[in-house]
């Protein structure tokens, strides 16, 4: 990825919960990458950008790496109740009456040497819409369906790329992952904005105060098991596929959840066009330097590497470049999961193929019993 550009000043308003449990506000105050914090505990609140009122590229990479970097802890999270709760929150919102949440904040995530434009957006929704580690959101954007005329537009589903305790660690705020869609003539390379995308537009030309329609949070397939914390989770995905991943590995290494603490390993693979593309890069790589043991993390760059037959590089060749160790993995319990475009799966599938086959073992009786053991997670669209 392109290095960011240095950051000029960010001040952070934060309430800091004491040991007496109050709440009290502390600035923060960074230059050049530096972050410096008058307590040593920190939990979310509401940041004024100095800046821009939509944050810039670099400002995830100040704020998320130096909270650990400067603590030497993990990140207090609250309000702890949302750990209470037995089974997940499933349509708490639907379609007819959506839930009317505020944009806080729109981030462009990737470099200018980027194909396309993806950014992070987080919304504010009070609270009001809990929701767990590998669900998704619904938002319905403005205006009429074109198919339906007086009916609303249809619900778009998105996976949610925070914890449930969300960027500002309170329980207030979800955050999305999301790439715009935009439509290219193929006969004269133009843009054609009557069939861009009108979710992922909407959503990435927002800007803090807007308002959004919210429906949700729905799905179950991808949600983080935690009954074993010392387990073992092999992620894939490509593209804005990483979303539920970076919830579950803020979950795992950044938030200090009492009830859960990961012991186990959790190997990521990410596969984008370049490494301009890459997403949430900064946090995942400082995760690495702070849990070796822990955390593993390989990324395809079809743009920019070669696989061993001198074709481009795509995640399910290194899938296949690791594939001992994971069907190794497997064998011994471990989860493995699948997000992103649904043209990604057969590559996948083809490759896992081929590798139990090369095992002398039948992928078709491998994947019956991995699905049949709940270790067996996809989610495509």
């Amino acid at each position: 990825m392109a290095p960011a550009a240095a950051a000029s000043r960010v001040a952070v308003s934060a309430p800091v919960f004491g040991s007496d449990g109050g709440a009290r506000s502390s600035g923060i105050k960074g230059n050049n990458n530096v972050v410096s914090f008058g307590n040593k505990s920190w939990a979310g609140g509401t940041l004024a950008w100095e800046s821009s009122s939509v944050r810039p590229r670099h400002a995830n990479k100040v704020l998320c790496m130096s909270v650990q970097q400067a603590s030497k802890s993990k990140v207090p999270v609250a309000p702890l109740d949302l750990e209470s709760a037995k089974e997940p929150p499933l349509n708490t919102y639907k379609p007819k009456e959506p839930y009317t949440a505020t944009i806080v904040s729109v981030e462009r995530l990737v470099g200018p040497k980027a194909p396309g434009e993806t950014c992070h957006i987080v919304i504010d929704h009070g609270g009001n819409v809990p929701y767990w580690e590998g669900q998704s959101y619904g938002v319905i954007p403005p205006g009429e369906n074109p198919k339906k005329p007086g009916a609303p537009q249809n619900v778009r589903l998105y996976s949610i790329a925070s914890t449930r305790y969300g960027d500002y660690f309170d329980g207030r705020t979800g955050s999305l992952c999301v790439r715009r869609a935009v439509y290219y003539d193929p006969e004269n390379g133009k843009e054609e904005p009557s069939k861009n995308g009108i979710c992922s537009n909407f959503l990435c030309n927002s800007k803090p105060g807007d308002k959004i329609q919210l429906t949700g949070p729905s799905g179950k397939i991808m949600l983080l098991p935690e009954e074993d914390p010392n387990a073992t989770h092999v992620m894939i995905a490509t593209g804005t596929g990483v979303a539920p991943f970076r919830g579950y590995l803020r979950r795992i290494f950044m938030e200090d959840v009492p009830n859960y603490r990961f012991g186990g390993l959790a190997w990521l693979f990410l596969g984008v066009a370049n490494s301009d593309s890459l997403l949430y890069d900064e946090e995942f790589t400082s995760y690495l330097k702070q849990y070796p043991d822990n955390f593993r993390y390989d990324k395809a760059l079809s743009r920019e590497q070669k696989n061993r037959s001198g074709g481009k590089m795509y995640v399910q060749d290194k899938i296949e470049e690791y594939s001992d160790e994971i069907f190794k993995l497997l064998d011994g319990g471990a989860h493995i999961y699948f997000c992103g475009l649904k043209g990604m799966m057969p590559g996948i599938q083809d490759t896992l193929k081929k590798v139990a086959e090369q095992r002398g073992e039948s992928w078709d009786q491998k994947l019956a019993q991995l699905k049949k053991n709940k270790q067996w997670h996809v989610e495509i669209y």
